[in-house]
């Protein structure tokens, strides 16, 4: 039996956000968000704010994902695709959805951010290793993908990262039964390659920022098949 992995969890989580942690780090969003709607620096903004409210490093992690400029929210949601029609061939961010998808299924932190994805605070700095989530990560991905009626998947894997050949073979078998098309691309810059794409899958704010169109599957996935997840969420933020 393949060992146990919950990917992405911090033992001190459970208290930096539960009550009354969590109402200190939702006041201190709002600030970060009329700041950098106001022009200032994310990165000064979120230091500012986060000393006021003497933000844990991992608080200050999740405010900075989770919170964006208002016309950022604005342009990734008019480039969401929510009616997906038949026979799409879509660009999947390989690490970045199947990390996400691991950490959810860890039931570790997830983020519900501002522009309606889910993001994680587990890191890849350059090293991955395949858990025990992984198989049903991407049979998870597969599942919906299959589901939407895609015609192909493209998988983009950062080739730098430790065992990214390794885990493209990995979604080739897990995804072999299904009727799709499947393709893997190691890229040395992943970011930049998506950013000329549309049907994109990932959470990554810069590509988000760039694609022409994108697909929350992510959030799809989670709600579908965890229902009731316990989030972090920031969408209420004004």
């Amino acid at each position: 039996m393949s060992k146990i992995v919950k990917r992405g969890y911090v033992p001190t989580d459970e208290k930096e956000f539960s009550s009354p942690e969590l109402d200190k780090i939702l006041k201190a969003s709002e600030d970060l968000y009329y700041l950098i709607n106001r022009g200032y620096d994310i990165k000064s903004a979120s230091t500012f704010t986060a000393n006021h409210f003497m933000l844990s490093q991992r608080q200050r992690m999740a405010i900075v994902r989770a919170v964006s400029k208002k016309e950022h929210i604005s342009n990734r949601k008019n480039k969401e695709i929510k009616n997906i029609t038949e026979g799409l061939e879509i660009n999947i961010d390989g690490f970045n959805t199947i990390i996400t998808l691991e950490v959810a299924l860890s039931d570790s932190l997830i983020l519900k951010c501002m522009d309606g994805t889910l993001r994680d605070l587990a890191g890849l700095r350059g090293t991955y290793r395949i858990v025990d989530k992984t198989e049903i990560a991407i049979k998870h991905i597969a599942k919906e993908l299959s589901a939407i009626k895609v015609k192909k998947a493209n998988f983009y894997m950062d080739a730098p990262v430790s065992n990214s050949g390794r885990l493209g073979q990995k979604i080739i078998e897990y995804t072999q039964d299904y009727d799709f098309e499947v393709e893997i691309f190691n890229e040395n810059n992943v970011d930049r390659v998506l950013w000329e794409k549309e049907n994109v899958i990932t959470s990554d704010a810069i590509i988000l920022d760039h694609c022409k169109s994108w697909i929350n599957l992510c959030r799809r996935i989670v709600d579908k098949n965890l229902g009731g997840y316990p989030y972090i969420n920031f969408c209420s933020i004004k």
